[in-house]
């Protein structure tokens, strides 16, 4: 017995599990969330993954299970090590799914993969061949589609745009190297960059969802709160991550001739403030006209995009995915 056709999804980050059924549509149907254990050993991350799993109520067997994680990960094999769990390393996230769910299609791939996913599939990216899909929060990430189809690369990690060198002297990132995009525009990195420069959070808004209270996002929420209050240095910060992002996304663009690039995450909701840098920048480094038509728009699925993505691996696998 099936779930009346429907797909199991999984999205697996530093501050939040959380697990879904979504129709063949796209529609996510009912989800369930959790705060990621902090510290938390690997059997320990497991049964909370479990727990939400047995919380969904599932009338059955899925048609499939789509999963997104923070990486890095082997792929498509699927053994995590997620940068903020140190409970898993080369946990075998998938193979575990796989065994618990037998005889359906089980994928995996990169959550900022699955998020570009979501909104080429079903969101702001929807009717375009060629897309860029990037989340800026606590990490800089996205994915890759050209001609239609999720460009994966060599080892699953196309489109990894937060580690295009954006300034060569610039900040140590924590890939090894200095001045990539990651290092400057990520939430807690532009955050501490605005406090050697003199700011003083205040007290800022909450995030709408009580399970994202991780210190880095909800610092940069609290700068954009008073960047848009008119902090000077807060709104220098926010200038400086908007033109980091713009010059990166430009080199995207005349690489990959993309028509649109979608950004989401805590820090996208800036708006202007980061939006607007962004597009100065991006304009003085794409000259030629292939490159000046891009559109930068904000993402447009919110938090169910990282489960939309993961399910579209299954729902859409023709087009998201292409490993054995």
């Amino acid at each position: 017995m099936t779930a009346d056709g429907l797909t199991l999804a999984v999205d697996i980050g530093g501050t939040k599990f959380a697990v879904g059924l979504v129709g063949p549509d796209g529609r996510l149907e009912t989800s369930e969330r959790a705060a990621t254990p902090s510290g938390g050993e690997a059997e320990t991350l497991w049964k909370t993954l479990t727990d939400l799993l047995d919380g969904l109520g599932m009338p059955g067997r899925p048609a499939g299970v789509g999963i997104g994680c923070g990486g890095p990960m082997t792929w498509p094999d699927g053994e995590v090590s997620p940068l903020n769990m140190a409970g898993w390393r080369g946990f075998p996230l998938r193979a575990r799914l796989a065994a618990r769910f037998p005889g359906v299609p089980v994928r995996i791939h990169n959550d900022a993969v699955c998020l570009a996913v979501a909104e080429h599939w079903r969101g702001a990216g929807r009717g375009s061949a060629n897309m860029l899909g990037m989340v800026v929060s606590t990490g800089v990430g996205g994915g890759l589609i050209l001609g239609g189809r999720l460009i994966d690369g060599g080892t699953g990690n196309a489109g990894h745009i937060g580690h295009v060198v954006v300034d060569p002297g610039g900040p140590p990132c924590r890939c090894g190297g200095c001045g990539c995009l990651e290092a400057i525009a990520r939430g807690p990195g532009l955050a501490a960059w605005a406090v050697e420069q003199g700011w003083s959070p205040g007290p800022g808004p909450e995030d709408d969802d009580g399970l994202y209270q991780e210190a880095g996002t909800a610092t940069a929420r609290r700068l954009a709160a008073d960047a848009a209050a008119g902090d000077p240095v807060a709104v220098a910060a926010m200038n400086r991550a908007g033109r980091a992002l713009g010059t990166a996304i430009a080199s995207a663009v005349n690489l990959c001739d993309l028509d649109v690039v979608t950004i989401g995450g805590g820090l996208s909701q800036a708006g202007p403030l980061l939006f607007g840098p962004l597009e100065e920048a991006l304009r003085e480094h794409t000259r030629m006209a292939f490159a000046s038509r891009v559109r930068v728009v904000p993402a447009s699925l919110g938090q169910d995009a990282g489960l939309i993505g993961a399910a579209a691996l299954v729902l859409a696998g023709e087009s998201y995915w292409s490993a054995p």
